[in-house]
């Protein structure tokens, strides 16, 4: 399993954890055969940790360029929401080797049944 993020985004004691650790894209996806992308949260497009938008992009958002490092039938993922143009590129989200949609869409199913079979248990009163 591998991690690639610029190192302002990497967690401390990451190397600890199991993981190739990479802060080159394109040196982090070879060979890959599922890229799951994840939402940078608004909080980190400022200040220390990303030095602009564009350039996080730029560096480290999923792009078919970017893609062609993985294996050729690579599949890609993102748990939603997407910030499109930042993380990952409409391109790549919508291509023929996005699962985002349905996995956007099963996790909504499988949220939906541990809700109903938490529920179940619930004491009548509440």
């Amino acid at each position: 399993m591998r991690v690639i993020a610029p190192s302002t985004l990497l967690p401390s004691g990451i190397h600890s954890m199991g993981v190739e650790v990479f802060t080159d894209m394109r040196e982090g996806l070879k060979g890959c055969d599922i890229v799951m992308m994840l939402r940078l949260q608004r909080e980190r497009m400022s200040g220390a940790f990303v030095p602009s938008v564009r350039e996080y992009f730029r560096y480290h958002g999923l792009d078919s360029e970017k893609l062609s490092y993985a294996k050729p039938d690579a599949l890609v993922m993102h748990p939603g929401p997407m910030n499109r143009g930042v993380e990952i590129s409409a391109e790549v989200a919508d291509g023929p080797q996005s699962l985002i949609r349905e996995q956007v869409e099963m996790g909504v199913a499988i949220r939906m049944a541990v809700l109903e079979a938490l529920a179940q248990n619930l004491p009548d009163n509440v």
